[in-house]
């Protein structure tokens, strides 16, 4: 109990030193970060006006997102989910408002945005500061190393996957714009259709990791029980979910993929065009993806960061960027396109062969625990 008090009191404290450090850097540097993220000369302004009320609900968002994991931890899910539903609900509410009858615009977005996740944050705060086993308690805030250490470790996995994802954006996004300028397309289609691609594909891996973060505590707990009969059954439930969530979007992308783009506006008709192509490309092979961020997480809960990390930098750093970086050099502005594909059925594959390798050792253990199970029941009817 010490340790979880302990843990949860640092995890707090890192959480307020982090949303006030992005905020300060999000509001010093927001021109140069939206020029670093590909941003076009039409485009920098609203980045621009967006990203400067957006930066001020950073440690809204990073704080809730924190607390929602200890909520989860504590034995409370449905509070975490309810203060996620508050704020999504409230902010899909408040964006119409703003931006068509108060004709706020991109500000208004942001600003619905932010008071979302600033109902999300109080929800959050609230119930974090009942916690049923542990309280936050100023003497415990106070950082330990080897604390702040271990929670870093088990965190390293997620960590690594935001950040391989918004590395993986970010050279996108400048390829898009050297080799869209150079298409019939311009620069500022193929930013604007993958962008919308990527957000649509991101609300369907948010589904699959999910369902894996469910999953997260049945797999670590019953793995430290030693009951791996258990763990391979939570494990096998998941990747099945995480498949048919997959498939589903892999028909709405392929066969479906203009009636997704309308939901965002009437665009032109080379915009329609190029997204279209995005969606039936890009997302080729998106039913492996499932696979491997369940994979990803399942090797976090067993505690091996090293080969959740793997799983995750395999697609985002180690493929998909030098992809994104080579072959449009060969085939123009559908390479980034292609690169896609390309790195979802790499890293399905080394994903595949860790799973497989742990499975082997898990079954493994079972027979040599069965044996000697079986044994001390000999001896003991002896």
């Amino acid at each position: 109990m010490e340790s979880a008090q302990k843990g949860v009191n640092n995890g707090f404290s890192l959480l307020l030193i982090l949303g006030v450090a992005f905020l300060v850097i999000g509001l010093a540097f927001i021109e140069p970060l939206a020029r670093f993220s590909g941003a076009t000369d039409n485009v920098l302004p609203y980045a621009k006006e967006y990203g400067g009320i957006i930066a001020l609900g950073y440690p809204f968002v990073i704080i809730s997102t924190g607390l929602n994991s200890i909520l989860r931890a504590d034995g409370s899910p449905r509070i975490a989910m309810v203060s996620m539903i508050v704020g999504a609900v409230t902010n899909t509410i408040l964006d119409p408002i703003f931006i068509f009858v108060f004709g706020w615009g991109v500000q208004g977005a942001a600003l619905a945005t932010i008071i979302g996740q600033g109902l999300s944050f109080a929800i959050s705060l609230y119930y974090v500061l009942r916690l049923k086993h542990v309280k936050i308690r100023r003497k415990d805030m106070k950082l330990s190393g080897k604390v702040t250490k271990t929670i870093a470790g088990y965190g390293v996995s997620s960590f690594i996957t935001q950040i391989a994802i918004t590395a993986s954006i970010l050279v996108m996004n400048n390829v898009l714009v050297k080799y869209g300028a150079a298409s019939s397309y311009g620069e500022d289609i193929p930013l604007a259709a993958l962008g919308i691609v990527m957000k649509v594909n991101q609300i369907l891996i948010s589904c699959v990791i999910g369902t894996a973060v469910g999953a997260q505590p049945i797999i670590g707990y019953n793995y430290g029980a030693g009951k791996l009969d258990r763990v391979k059954k939570t494990l096998f439930t998941t990747i099945g979910i995480a498949i048919i969530i997959t498939t589903v979007g892999f028909v709405m992308f392929q066969f479906f993929p203009q009636a997704i783009i309308s939901l965002f506006g009437q665009e032109s008709v080379l915009y329609n065009e190029f997204a279209q192509k995005c969606f039936r490309i890009f997302l080729m092979f998106c039913i492996p993806a499932g696979f491997q961020q369940v994979s990803g997480v399942f090797f976090q809960s067993i505690g091996k960061p090293v080969k959740a990390a793997i799983i995750t930098l395999s697609r985002q750093i180690l493929i998909l960027i030098p992809a994104v970086l080579i072959l449009p050099r060969l085939i123009g502005l559908d390479g980034v396109l292609w690169a896609g594909p390309l790195a979802d059925i790499v890293s399905f594959a080394m994903a595949f062969i860790l799973i497989a390798m742990e499975i082997r050792r898990i079954n493994k253990t079972i027979q040599e625990n069965t044996l000697t199970e079986g044994l001390l029941m000999e001896k003991g009817a002896a």
